[in-house]
């Protein structure tokens, strides 16, 4: 009996899962498109193209909202934000301080003056 073939829509819904792990598990790395499209098996311009359907923005502006989260709670821990960038993803501690703040209005180090608790003298 043959193998019945998949229609182009059914192909065009692979799932995301694995760009999202991916991205989660590697968030601290140089994250490629060209890589993040292979693991879907689509060709660049139609894996930003579906993943912006799906998620709601594109890969780009999802990787940095993901790597702003992760140095928020390395700042909110004590990090230095020289060492929460790198571990971020970011290439240095201006990179995050430009994207931080184009995100959440305030530094990283206004920040994390914020989240410390403030003790009456």
């Amino acid at each position: 009996m043959a193998k019945p073939c998949t229609p182009p829509a059914d192909r065009r819904r692979r799932s995301l899962e694995p760009v999202l792990a991916h991205i989660q598990a590697h968030l601290g790395e140089p994250l490629r498109l060209e890589v993040l499209a292979a693991l879907c098996g689509l060709s660049i311009w139609r894996f930003a193209t579906v993943f912006r359907e799906r998620v709601g923005m594109s890969p780009y502006r999802y990787v940095n909202h993901l790597r702003i989260q992760h140095a928020q709670a390395l700042l909110s821990q004590g990090m230095p934000a020289a060492r929460a960038a790198s571990e971020s993803g970011f290439y240095d501690q201006s990179h995050l301080t430009r994207r931080f703040k184009r995100l959440c209005g305030m530094t990283p180090g206004q920040y994390q003056s914020s989240q410390s608790p403030n003790i009456p003298s």
